[in-house]
């Protein structure tokens, strides 16, 4: 390309020779334009024509137009005559029509890859238009209301008010779809906080209903919305600011000098106690419904369901309990020491103990409950299990964790890192958490066996660990409860300092247990206070509750370590 062509062409705009239907167009134009004068080409807004023939083409001869100022770019056939496009117009027309629809989709098509880039933008924007659709609209008129209603259903709240305001007959087909009310039910049935909320608020008996007269109309649902949301920013601020307020339940017994487990639901808090009892508490009332004895040692572990509960003992015993009437359905003797930890659901049970081993149990029923397999490997006391249909998961005072086969029963992997023996760990989805006397959380990837983070700030062992799809609780020997930022932990971007949300300080001792949900948070400290005139001693539980939110947690301030030395 000559200099002078060059320098032409980069003094234009590029909407002027990348409007070319082919590179020689372009450089035609541009040799056109240098044989102009400057003063003209300028003066009278630069218009320049180039003709090419092509002798072995039949079609009419081509003509590209450029205009450059406030003109466009243009690619024209060249007309004879007005008249004579008409005529061949209205020809085109007739001989169009004749043809069938696949026909004139093939001559269009082959029409248009004869066209030139800005013909092709100018006949889109012709045809977005046309090709929209109100579907929303024209679904009810064909009698099709409930295809419009379910395709509405899959909006988010905010994409819900934004269609309530397209029009009436989309704010119809919101409102008599009940769509609102689908969407909270479609989060109750997804979030636990929601499903929570629902109980606690119970707007749950409007939901998941027929429509009757007991159903409210949409715009209940609607004005509903925003008051949950509001509901669940109070509860989030609370988790960080850590408002709560303290509840006590005197407990008098001289012998409960401690608890080392517990658990609740709606109705009752049930817990294992060092003085060889279990203890059932009703959660309002915080009045004590009901003692179980029958273990010899302290009650070291538990959990229960609607149907039993089952309870670990330094005796090295499990015992399976109707929790109705509070009767021992079943004794199972196996391990050599005291049973530190247990995990039951859906007909498996598994239980660790001071004696280095695993168990998994076949559960069949409350008194047919067989042993299937013995696990060994760990070094030292296995302090903790969870496990869900793919893993069993144990830790140890060896201070490793351990991964196992929940059907085969058979070793896959050991993960390694902490330095001293792990108290605690909760295993979920491909995530294990885990708390160690060296101070410190790790957080696992089970799959792969990588730690992801480590979350440093109590001072002394971490013993009790659970956590959520939001945040880490964890209860240590310093007295403390921390809570932190489970999505901020897992992302290798975010500060150490951003990921603990807030400290609770309420204990005066060790924190044993912990147990917190989505709808509620209760602080439990249960603590033996040594009066220096006598030898009496008295139990206190503080109940704090976090405005919709629990959190249960158990500490004594002066007790042995009754796992052994980690």
């Amino acid at each position: 390309m000559e200099d002078k062509t060059l320098e032409l062409m980069c003094s234009l705009p590029r909407s002027v020779w990348l409007g070319c239907s082919s590179v020689a167009e372009s450089l035609c134009a541009l040799r056109c334009l240098q044989s102009l004068p400057s003063s003209r080409a300028h003066n009278q807004g630069m218009t320049v024509m180039e003709s090419q023939n092509n002798t072995g083409d039949v079609s009419p001869k081509k003509t590209t137009v450029f205009k450059f100022g406030n003109g466009s770019v243009a690619g024209s056939r060249k007309r004879t005559s007005q008249g004579n496009f008409e005529k061949e117009k209205d020809l085109c027309i007739q001989l169009f029509d004749q043809w069938s629809e696949s026909d004139q989709v093939e001559f269009v098509e082959h029409l248009i890859s004869r066209m030139c880039h800005y013909q092709h933008g100018h006949i889109n924007s012709y045809l977005k238009p046309m090709l929209q659709r109100d579907f929303i609209t024209a679904l009810p008129a064909q009698g099709l209301d409930h295809i419009a209603e379910n395709i509405l259903s899959f909006l988010d709240a905010r994409s819900l008010c934004s269609a309530e305001l397209v029009c009436r007959e989309w704010q119809r087909v919101i409102s008599d779809g009940m769509l609102w009310k689908k969407l909270i039910e479609r989060m109750v049935r997804t979030d636990p906080l929601w499903k929570g909320l629902s109980e606690r608020h119970q707007w749950e008996k409007y939901l998941f209903k027929n429509r009757t007269n007991e159903v409210p109309p949409n715009s209940y649902y609607h004005s509903l919305y925003p008051k949950i949301i509001q509901d669940i920013e109070t509860i989030e601020a609370n988790w960080r600011c850590g408002r709560h307020n303290l509840q006590r339940i005197q407990c008098r017994s001289e012998n409960s000098k401690g608890v080392y487990c517990l658990q609740y639901d709606d109705d009752k808090i049930i817990s294992g106690l060092r003085d060889n009892s279990i203890k059932i508490w009703d959660k309002q009332s915080l009045e004590c419904l009901k003692v179980l004895t029958g273990h010899t040692g302290s009650v070291l572990c538990l959990q229960y369901d609607d149907r039993v509960i089952v309870t670990g003992s330094s005796d090295s015993t499990v015992r399976v309990w109707d929790v109705v009437s509070g009767e021992v359905l079943n004794t199972l003797i196996h391990h050599n020491e005291a049973v530190l930890h247990l995990r039951f659901c859906n007909g498996l049970m598994v239980t660790c103990s001071k004696d280095r081993s695993i168990a998994v149990w076949d559960m069949a029923s409350a008194t047919d409950i067989s042993l299937r397999r013995v696990l060994v490997g760990h070094r030292a006391a296995v302090n903790v299990v969870d496990f869900d249909d793919k893993y069993i998961v144990s830790a140890s005072g060896d201070r490793t964790i351990k991964v196992w086969s929940t059907s085969t029963c058979e070793f896959v992997r050991t993960l390694n890192g902490h330095k001293r023996g792990i108290a605690c760990l909760q295993y979920r989805d491909r995530l294990v958490v885990s708390g160690s006397s060296d101070n410190t959380i790790r957080l696992w990837d089970i799959e792969c066996g990588a730690c992801l983070r480590v979350l440093e700030g109590h001072e002394e062992l971490v013993r009790c660990i659970r956590f959520d799809n939001k945040r880490i609780v964890s209860g240590a020997y310093d007295g403390k409860i921390k809570v932190w930022d489970l999505q901020a932990a897992l992302d290798p971007r975010a500060p150490a300092s951003t990921l603990c949300l807030r400290t609770l300080v309420e204990h005066s001792g060790r924190v044993f247990r912990l147990q917190f949900d989505e709808e509620a948070i209760a602080l439990t400290d249960i603590h033996i206070r040594l009066q220096i005139a006598g030898a009496s001693s008295m139990c206190h539980c503080v109940l704090g509750e976090l405005k919709a939110d629990w959190l249960l947690a158990a500490s004594v301030t002066e007790c042995s370590y009754p796992h052994g030395d980690r």
